[in-house]
């Protein structure tokens, strides 16, 4: 895991994310598309609070805040080809009610939050530790150089998931 190639796609999929949000109008951001789930205000609040998380769970690795677990064989698979398996998945309960429909200017302030916490965070990763590991809601114990990775495959899954919705309007 390369965390300079991994800091540049993060960045790369931030832009996609902001770019797309350019593009999206006022109304077509909050509506629940044709397909049902997600509005796209729900999907950007959902990641970009998500991805906050996962970098607190990156600092909390490098504060010396987690355990010496062993991370899944699954997981490294994951991390490793850098996609989750195929299929749809229920957000993890603890993160349930944190999904809610918010507004384009909020959803580009969460942008910009992320952007210099990943910052923040990339600068500090050489320092840290990999048998200190934090829990992941479904994945398990992760190090802060797989917290960073996690937050590269999370963000480009529901990129997909953005496209999905836009395809549903344009039906």
């Amino acid at each position: 895991m390369n965390t300079a190639t991994i800091f540049s796609s993060l960045q790369r999929i931030s832009d996609a994310y902001n770019h797309k949000l350019q593009s999206i109008s006022d109304a077509q951001f909050q509506a629940t598309p044709a397909i049902g789930g997600w509005s796209y205000s729900e999907v950007y609040a959902h990641i970009f609070d998500a991805s906050l998380l996962s970098l607190q769970a990156l600092e909390d690795c490098l504060n010396g805040k987690g355990k010496d677990k062993p991370t899944a064989f699954a997981v490294k698979l994951i991390l490793f080809f850098g996609a989750l398996p195929p299929g749809r998945y229920k957000i993890p309960k603890q993160l349930e009610g944190r999904a809610k429909v918010i507004t384009k200017k909020e959803a580009q302030d969460l942008i910009g939050q992320f952007e210099k916490q990943l910052e923040a965070g990339y600068k500090q990763i050489p320092r840290a530790r990999d048998n200190v590991k934090s829990k992941h809601p479904r994945l398990g114990y992760l190090s802060a150089r797989q917290w960073f990775r996690f937050t590269e495959v999370h963000l480009k899954h529901h990129l997909k998931q953005l496209h999905r919705i836009e395809k549903s309007f344009a039906q």
